[in-house]
């Protein structure tokens, strides 16, 4: 009996995290210009600690810039700030800390979690009503696995499980690695930023790059399934 084809996945978009942002006047200038030139799903908006009221004006100042260029405003952590400040969901770090989430953004905004070492924690995780789930982020300390063990949860995860996966990518050579593995979003972020040509240009780079290795995955597939 012929096996069904597997519908082809779509190609991975990117999820950019922002800088810690102090003074948001240079990233309100620059993020219209980077999500035009880019397919960037979503923005984590990483934000310098500081009183409440200080942030909520950031995030406001930030808002705009970011969902008018069509991508989704995800807060790192802050749950409390999300609806007060209009932004459209958090990520948060743990399967504790997405229980206590959950009741104040759900239904209407987005729960991303990281910080899930186990196949045991990614899978309560995904039972738990997260929106998506992050693998590869450093730790506290700054440790995290080899890309190797990143991309193998990747692919384990996207065979098994419906709620979308994005690979933390510290490299261009790791977003494609991840976008070959089955990622659904490529989560770039301080390579970016650091780039000598500027984040439009670093931005590019990693769309192309996800959108290579996405093809050639597909053909491999479609040679394999022929």
């Amino acid at each position: 009996m012929a096996t069904k084809p597997v519908p082809p996945r779509p190609v991975p978009r990117l999820y950019l995290a922002t800088p810690e942002v102090d003074d948001p006047t240079a990233l309100v200038a620059s993020l219209p210009g980077l999500l035009a030139g880019a397919d960037v799903a979503a923005v984590l908006l990483r934000l310098k600690p500081t009183d409440q009221r200080t942030m909520i004006s950031r995030i406001k100042a930030l808002a705009p810039a970011i969902q008018d260029g069509g991508a989704a405003l995800l807060l790192d952590g802050h749950v409390e700030m999300v609806a007060r400040a209009g932004a459209d969901g958090a990520h948060v770090t743990g399967i504790e800390a997405l229980a206590e989430a959950m009741p104040s953004l759900k239904p209407d905004r987005i729960a991303g979690v990281g910080g899930l070492p186990t196949r045991h924690d990614s899978m309560a995780a995904g039972e738990a009503g997260a929106d998506y789930v992050l693998f590869g982020e450093p730790d506290a300390q700054g440790q995290r696995p080899a890309v190797e063990a990143i991309a193998e949860r990747l692919e384990w995860w996207a065979e098994l499980f419906e709620p979308p996966c994005v690979g933390y990518a510290a490299s261009l050579e790791e977003a494609r690695e991840f976008a070959a593995a089955g990622a659904d979003f490529v989560l770039v972020g301080d390579f970016i930023w650091a780039d000598p040509r500027g984040a439009a240009a670093a931005l590019e780079d990693a769309e192309q790059t996800i959108r290579q290795a996405h093809a050639a995955t597909s053909g491999k597939v479609k040679a394999e399934q022929g």
